[in-house]
């Protein structure tokens, strides 16, 4: 019997293709985002403040007569950046940092993985606050923050994936018959470590997400007026009981994009690890 293609097992599992229709939707509604809204997500219209969903405002209003459909609408391009750069912040540096420890081993090894455990000693939030405080609260500083907090955790994973390779018998081959380090590396070590790196930044995309919707609303993400759902969230606690709308499609939003990484991620971990792919 032989092995099913990843592509094809990957659109037959229909986790994965909910989680991927959930990103799409979302990224095309980032990308065509200014026609759709109805109107301007900055500006206030006190004589509108907190009405409910009706024709006018779908979503609603929020506490200064916002639309909230449009902030929600121009808060996924936001989103969708923090979760592209915050990943890009953690992927590069952890994967350099984990090739060269599980590559050249020994005490390059242990410094490495030694600075990495100080950082993992720490929870994830905890850390991303205190970056956060120290860079000063904004929305750049947040994506580094974020960034910075999971560079651990690419670097465990291929360093994991390479002390796996570096045994295989064609790497020791090469090695014998002359290959450079730089060679082996870039040419069999990295590209063979490839599919756990893709399915943990898949998953990376939503956890990035959420943190940085989770610092949005303790006022340590973005800014007012940015239409940030984190932050638009921390605003609507206030009304919960007055009106629950401010809160609630935000909090939608973000529950949405990170459920459509995570099933693509799960569903993609499943097409690419061949030892959970059916025979």
């Amino acid at each position: 019997m032989s092995k099913l293609d990843p592509m094809r097992d990957l659109l037959r599992n229909r986790s994965a293709t909910l989680g991927l229709a959930l990103i799409a939707l979302i990224v095309i509604v980032a990308l065509i985002g200014p026609a759709l809204a109805p109107y301007n997500p900055l500006i206030p219209s006190p004589l509108d403040r907190l009405k409910g969903p009706s024709s006018a405002h779908l979503f609603g209003t929020d506490s200064l007569g916002r639309d909230i459909l449009s902030r929600v609408i121009y808060g996924s391009r936001i989103s969708l950046a923090i979760g592209l750069i915050s990943v890009t912040i953690s992927l590069v540096p952890g994967t350099f940092l984990g090739l060269l420890a599980g590559y050249f081993g020994g005490k390059l090894d242990s410094l490495i993985m030694r600075f990495m455990d100080v950082l993992l000693a720490f929870p994830t939030i905890l850390l991303a606050i205190f970056i956060t405080a120290i860079l000063g609260p904004s929305l750049p500083n947040t994506m580094i923050a974020v960034g910075i907090v999971y560079i651990p955790h690419y670097a465990r994973i291929v360093r994991s994936s390479v002390l796996s390779l570096r045994e295989q018998l064609f790497i020791q081959a090469i090695g014998h018959l002359g290959g450079s380090h730089g060679r082996i590396i870039r040419g069999h070590i990295l590209p063979n470590s490839l599919p756990p790196i893709i399915v943990y930044a898949t998953l990376g995309m939503g956890t990035a997400v959420l943190q940085a919707a989770a610092l949005g609303f303790l006022g340590l993400g973005a800014q007012p007026p940015q239409p940030e759902w984190g932050a638009m969230l921390s605003e609507g606690r206030q009304y919960i009981q007055l009106a629950p709308h401010v809160a609630a499609f935000p909090g939608a939003a973000i529950l949405f994009l990170v459920l459509g990484f995570n099933l693509f991620g799960d569903g993609l971990r499943d097409a690419l690890d061949p030892s959970l792919r059916s025979l």
